[in-house]
């Protein structure tokens, strides 16, 4: 069992950053695939970026690559989301997961957090 909170949300103007956090509780952290999605208003929910544990290697959606860092600790049980040249368009509830199986699909995480409000305004 893995329990997932979130933080770190809040109002940005555009070209700002923000940093998210995700905070885990349960002893095998470290043996899931952890992920942040979105979802902006009238959308559905849309994968973000992902963290491989065993080596660290992540992988981002198209529209943020580049802008966005994903990071993860074993140690803390915590995984991190580095936002930056933040768009209106990155307006959205962010929420973190967590799967066993290496995928981008929503249905395949077992876990979520209860999201953070992330709004960038022009």
């Amino acid at each position: 069992q893995v329990q997932l909170v979130e933080s770190g949300g809040g109002l940005v103007q555009a070209g700002g950053s923000l940093r998210l956090s995700c905070a885990a509780s349960g002893r095998t952290f470290s043996t899931y695939l952890m992920a942040w999605f979105r979802r902006a208003p009238g959308k559905e929910r849309e994968f973000v970026a992902g963290i491989i544990n065993s080596i660290h290697t992540t992988y981002y959606a198209d529209s943020v690559k580049g802008r966005f860092a994903i990071s993860r600790d074993n140690a803390e049980n915590t995984v991190d989301l580095q936002m930056n040249s933040l768009q209106p368009e990155d307006t959205a509830v962010y929420y973190c997961a967590a799967s066993r199986i290496i995928t981008r699909a929503v249905s395949q995480y077992d876990y979520w957090g209860q999201g953070t409000q992330v709004t960038v305004s022009s």
